[in-house]
């Protein structure tokens, strides 16, 4: 990743899509490179629960090991992101099903969706990195509320295992730095519809 984002805030929330961390983490320590200071955000879940993809106490230090901060898992913490307008931008990766149809309908009972709605007071941009079984089932009506709303713009996503997963969706997480280029100048990052992603 060779883009610069010295000196720009960026958030980064983190939902319950624990098969995803690795590329996740991946691209967020190229990130780290760009001169960008970077918050975390977990949701009650990622920052909770453990999984067969690790537990819950190593992605928290991991996150602040990469970043170099604590990070937010309160639902009070987060809040005053808003008024204290602490982001240029803000990205969910991954953003699970629930999440996203939860910000598709104005919900914000975690840290993560209540950082979401203080930043968007703000007029600025949040970026989704999809990451759903029911992208294309329950969730799509979701998608397309939210790709038509003001500020939210997509990483471009795939389907990730189209012939037992048909509705799956998640996003190529190697797009995360133009994406944020593109969103900080107000544009969604084309094709927001890829193929599927490469394993």
């Amino acid at each position: 990743m060779s883009m610069d984002f010295t000196n720009k805030n960026i958030g980064i929330a983190i939902t319950g899509s624990y098969c995803t961390y690795q590329k996740v983490f991946e691209e967020l320590k190229h990130l780290a490179t760009t001169g960008a200071n970077l918050y975390p955000i977990f949701s009650d879940h990622a920052s909770t629960t453990d999984s067969r993809f690790g537990s819950c106490k190593d992605f928290l230090k991991r996150a602040e090991e990469i970043t170099g901060r604590k990070p937010i898992t309160t639902i009070p913490d987060a809040e005053p992101i808003g008024p204290g307008a602490l982001f240029d931008i803000l990205v969910i990766a991954p953003c699970t099903g629930n999440t996203l149809s939860k910000l598709a309908n104005g919900i914000s009972d975690t840290p993560v969706l209540m950082a979401a709605k203080a930043h968007l007071r703000n007029n600025r941009p949040l970026v989704v990195a999809l990451s759903t079984n029911d992208a294309l089932g329950m969730n799509l009506k979701n998608i397309g509320i939210l790709l038509n709303t003001k500020n939210i713009y997509f990483i471009p996503f795939g389907q990730d295992n189209y012939k037992t997963k048909p509705n799956s969706m998640i996003a190529h997480m190697e797009f995360l730095g133009e994406t944020i280029e593109q969103a900080l100048a107000g544009k969604q990052l084309q094709p927001v519809i890829q193929g599927p992603c490469p394993k």
